[in-house]
């Protein structure tokens, strides 16, 4: 996971994170393949109802928007990014592996600015970058155009207690879990065909997810990303999930602007894992949120429709530079994922009627 965080892949520019996984695949005697979009593939046959077990390789970030004749830059921002944490914030403008530009965005001298300066929030429109250049054609030279990508400086730190914090925890942890869960597949002899993928662009409009979900046809959507950690002063209205309490189960998601979209999980699913997790003595968390949104929403409406469920790991800090996660959340959702894929067979029922 730690290396994985270090690899810059901003949705629409996920190869390098897609090559590694990859050769981690390979490096276990694992085939996978990628599609147009960059999404990356492992099929494992079996019997019974086809699964979709998905979580999203791609961060959120930004685009160069202009190039100043200075040489300091402007961004256009691409997903959620929170405006309120950006200022002094390190970046990486990638133009290339080996050839990456770190660089600063600006925040005003505390001793220029205003008393009422000190309590605003700087729209990103007016935030700037600098690289240190010292003109746009310097920054020319070294490959920063209009267009290229800029992530949060990678960062991966070891925290206390086995918790970790840095840079696209969302969604390279869902990326280890997805690892864990293809080494345990590759060695059982039964089970549901499993289509084990990472997904590009979810971080821009959701975008990778549904086109796979069109050409494999599953009959189940499993999707891995975060839940909100409400055990924080902050947020301890929100819910009722803690870091470091097991694996979380998402009962309701609705993103509540822009696409009005989100997730209420089929009710087989939620029996599936409730069951399981029970039966093997993981605690399972019960997720929510208005505010949360996963590419399961559109996958979800796939052929005859999918019978979809967000399975998640806590997580605090979203969308900022520095995410965090408790690792025994990870190993504990792998174990829960692997046993409930081992419960779907032939007689899996996904009739409602069975369940309600």
């Amino acid at each position: 996971m730690m290396e994985l965080m270090l690899l810059p892949g901003l949705a629409g520019y996920e190869d390098r994170v897609r090559r590694s996984l990859e050769r981690r695949l390979d490096d276990i005697g694992i085939d996978s393949r990628s599609d147009r979009l960059g999404n990356l593939v492992a099929d494992f046959p079996g019997e019974g109802p086809s699964v979709m077990l998905f979580t999203h390789m791609d961060q959120l970030g930004f685009i160069v928007r202009r190039i100043e004749a200075d040489g300091l830059i402007r961004l256009e921002r691409l997903g959620g990014v929170p405006e309120r944490a950006l200022a002094a914030q390190e970046v990486l403008i990638c133009v290339g592996e080996g050839r990456d530009v770190p660089a600063i965005i600006a925040n005003k001298s505390h001793h220029a600015t205003t008393p009422t300066e000190k309590y605003q929030v700087v729209p990103y429109a007016d935030l700037y970058v600098d690289a240190g250049f010292s003109s746009a054609d310097e920054a020319d030279g070294v490959g920063v155009r209009i267009g290229s990508p800029v992530v949060y400086a990678p960062s991966a730190v070891h925290l206390a207690n086995g918790r970790v914090s840095g840079t696209s925890v969302d969604d390279r942890a869902g990326c280890a879990v997805l690892l864990e869960v293809a080494r345990q597949l590759q060695q059982r002899r039964s089970g549901p065909p499993v289509h084990l993928a990472f997904t590009v662009q979810e971080e821009f409009n959701l975008r990778g997810a549904l086109p796979l979900a069109q050409s494999l046809e599953p009959d189940i959507g499993i999707q891995i990303d975060l839940a909100l950690a409400t055990d924080t002063p902050d947020m301890d209205a929100r819910g009722d999930v803690a870091l470091g309490g097991g694996p979380a189960m998402s009962l309701y998601s609705f993103h509540g602007r822009g696409t009005l979209n989100g997730i209420i999980p089929h009710p087989a699913m939620v029996h599936l894992f409730e069951t399981v997790a029970q039966t093997i003595g993981i605690p399972l968390q019960r997720s929510a949120q208005t505010g949360i949104l996963t590419d399961l929403s559109y996958v979800q409406y796939v052929g005859d429709g999918v019978a979809s469920i967000d399975m998640c790991y806590p997580m605090r800090y979203s969308h900022s530079a520095r995410e965090l996660c408790d690792v025994n959340d990870l190993v504990s959702l792998s174990e829960l994922l692997t046993a409930a894929l081992a419960q779907i067979g032939p007689n899996f029922s996904l009739s409602r009627d069975d369940y309600t």
